[in-house]
């Protein structure tokens, strides 16, 4: 997971990469696609206008490390968590404005910094400054499903943002 993204060899999701018929957000170089019991639809990104996420775990750095702990030592001691927790995100056209739901990461949430970071890289999305195809490109020569280190997440997100 870099920041809000969970990128794969082929697809990038906002919030974790749904399983099943969970419900999430696949970003793709021609738009948006809900995905998911009763959340499916499509978006092109010219018709896309704004993306917001809302009430994603956010959290300073220091307590994201403690509520990181906090949760993995709850998680042994109960067997772990059925459900990872949910944001939303809406997007917004010239008709319409949908809000999806998307499960977050499920230790910790996100720290301020990459969260920050994810916001800015979306509006270029949307604006058109940068295309998904460049995440799906780390996703297949460096992704692997592995999560990098905050630091170099934190560098992914700003590269991707700059274009």
């Amino acid at each position: 997971m870099i920041g809000l993204f969970w990128i794969t060899e082929e697809s990038v999701y906002l919030g974790a990469e749904p399983e099943g018929h969970a419900r999430g957000v696949r970003l793709t170089a021609e738009g948006i696609q809900a995905v998911g019991t009763d959340q499916q639809a499509f978006w092109p990104w010219p018709q896309v206008r704004g993306v917001a996420v809302h009430y994603a775990p956010v959290r300073s750095s220091t307590r994201w490390l403690v509520n990181s702990v906090a949760d993995t030592v709850i998680d042994l001691a109960t067997g772990g968590v059925d459900t990872p927790p949910a944001f939303e995100v809406h997007v917004r056209t010239d008709t319409e404005t949908a809000e999806l739901t998307v499960y977050g990461s499920a230790v910790g949430g996100y720290v301020q910094s990459e969260y920050e970071l994810s916001v800015d890289l979306l509006e270029r999305l949307v604006d058109g400054t940068v295309d998904v195809d460049r995440l799906l490109e780390w996703g297949r020569t460096d992704g692997a499903g592995a999560t990098p280190w905050r630091p170099a997440r934190e560098a992914l997100l700003r590269s991707w943002a700059s274009g």
